[in-house]
């Protein structure tokens, strides 16, 4: 019987011996899990007799079981290698139709743009539509389109300036875009056709005088003017009058007196005009240089409260600053004749204001971009295929998904550190990364192999002693048979 116990013995330590010595060498594989021998006794005779003694008959494994625990993250070059931080197993896809699961994320393109690994087995996850939105359902094999991005045409922008409440009235009344002195301040952004040709867009824009306050007089040697109206007026502006400028040190409560200096020296009247900074600004654009719409004709006049924010346009507008302007290239031969571009003049974050500092672009953006080809990509977190472009613009190229198992332990290795599902598992549960107890992706990153190798050294000293010790007791159970023989 002992020749048994001991040769089951040898079996198992030999057994544990491999199981060491796999692990020692897949230690730098990336991805693999360590594996351990696991040992139950054999069925042990029961001997009758005054009382009931059990001798087992030795050693077996009962099982290889493989540790899914996480190993250390090694960051490389490769944008596209990608580690499972958490649990989780990537889906694959071998050229067989077969399903595989597996932690080796070191993962490039074919020549046919799928994600795949060494073995050309491809990684599943979700595609997206033609806008960039990742679509659910089924995991499918992620092909990354290289094509490149279309242009987008420039349909809004956001503009946020400050306009100095003590800017003056430019010197010349018509607006022109060559002519600094009809307007007061300006700034220019890139536009796109629908193309994706780009062009530049320039905002001006002109302060303008208090409205004319109708018919006025002023009687001989006199400082009291009479006017239809003194609205808008306050002491400091000046008014006109037949030619002659009086500056309004008075305004009277009755609405149309106002106290002006110099005194008439003769009886003056006619239609009292004035110069004086309104709160209303005028705002004109061009386009590579052409007035839009017209020669000018302003896109829309922006009027501030006594606070400084932005209180009313016209034409009015909802929301508040949303102006449209005319189509951008109505005479065209290639691109939209009816493009147009709204300008949002009092977003939320950045709007449109009359303070007391000086002229400053705050906010300039568009939402036009020309074409571009793809330069990079990188894995987010929840496993979204980030494609980068050379026009500045990101794009999602697919989601790669991750499964995990109830019974993980019942996966069964087939090599290449890949597993297959059994009865044993249970179904996946798939699902993006980071979600239903989903592990989370690093980018231009692998997981190392979890094998602990200090403490596999260890192990296979303590078996080795294993392997010596059974080894003794069949040399034992040797020297007792001869002992028998040699009975005389």
């Amino acid at each position: 019987m002992s020749f048994e116990q001991g040769l089951s013995g040898l079996s198992a330590a030999s057994s544990s011996l491999s199981a060491i010595g796999n692990n020692v060498a897949n230690a730098s594989t990336v991805g693999f899990k360590q594996s351990t021998a696991q040992f139950a006794d054999m069925f042990a005779a029961s001997l009758a007799g005054a009382s009931s003694v059990s001798v087992g008959t030795g050693v077996a494994i009962s099982n290889i079981a493989q540790q899914f625990t996480q190993g250390n993250i090694t960051t490389t070059t490769n944008p596209l290698d990608t580690a499972i931080s958490g649990p989780g197993f990537f889906q694959l896809s071998n050229t067989a139709g077969a399903t595989l699961y597996s932690r080796n994320g070191q993962f490039h393109m074919d020549k046919n743009g799928f994600l795949v690994n060494a073995q050309g087995d491809k990684v599943n996850g979700y595609l997206p539509n033609a806008a960039g939105v990742i679509l659910g359902g089924a995991p499918v094999p992620l092909q990354i389109n290289p094509a490149n991005i279309q242009p987008q045409a420039s349909s809004t922008s956001t503009v946020g300036v400050n306009l100095s409440s003590a800017a003056p009235v430019p010197t010349t009344a018509t607006f022109s875009p060559t002519d600094p002195t009809s307007y007061t301040n300006s700034t220019s952004m890139t536009v796109y056709d629908s193309l994706g040709a780009s062009h530049v867009a320039t905002v001006y824009f002109a302060r303008q005088p208090v409205t004319t306050v109708g018919t006025g007089s002023l009687p001989a040697t006199s400082n009291t003017m009479t006017v239809s109206s003194t609205a808008g007026l306050s002491v400091g502006n000046t008014v006109t009058l037949s030619g002659v400028t009086y500056t309004i040190t008075g305004v009277a409560a009755n609405g149309t007196t106002l106290t002006v200096t110099p005194a008439s020296t003769v009886a003056v009247s006619g239609a009292a005009t004035t110069n004086a900074p309104s709160s209303n600004w005028n705002t004109y654009l061009t386009v590579d240089g052409n007035p839009v719409p017209a020669a000018g004709t302003s896109l829309a006049t922006l009027t501030f409260n006594s606070l400084g924010a932005l209180s009313s346009t016209s034409p009015a507008s909802t929301p508040l600053g949303a102006i449209t302007s005319s189509p951008l290239f109505p005479n065209s031969t290639s691109v939209s004749t009816t493009q147009a571009i709204t300008f949002d003049f009092n977003s939320p974050t950045a709007g449109t204001t009359q303070y007391g500092s000086p002229f400053a672009v705050n906010t300039l953006t568009q939402n036009g971009y020309a074409s571009g080809q793809l330069n990079s990509t990188s894995t987010s977190q929840d496993g979204t295929i980030i494609g980068r472009y050379s026009n500045g613009q990101t794009r999602s190229l697919g989601q790669i998904v991750l499964a995990n198992f109830t019974g993980v332990q019942g996966l069964q290795d087939i090599g290449n550190n890949s597993w297959v599902q059994t009865a044993a598992s249970g179904n996946p549960l798939v699902g993006p990364p980071g979600t239903g107890g989903l592990g989370t992706l690093q980018s231009s990153a692998t997981e190392d192999s979890n094998v602990d190798l200090t403490a596999a050294l260890v192990n296979m000293i303590t078996a080795q002693r294993v392997y010596q010790a059974n080894a003794q007791t069949i040399k034992t159970e040797d020297t007792l048979m001869q002992t028998v023989v040699n009975l005389r």
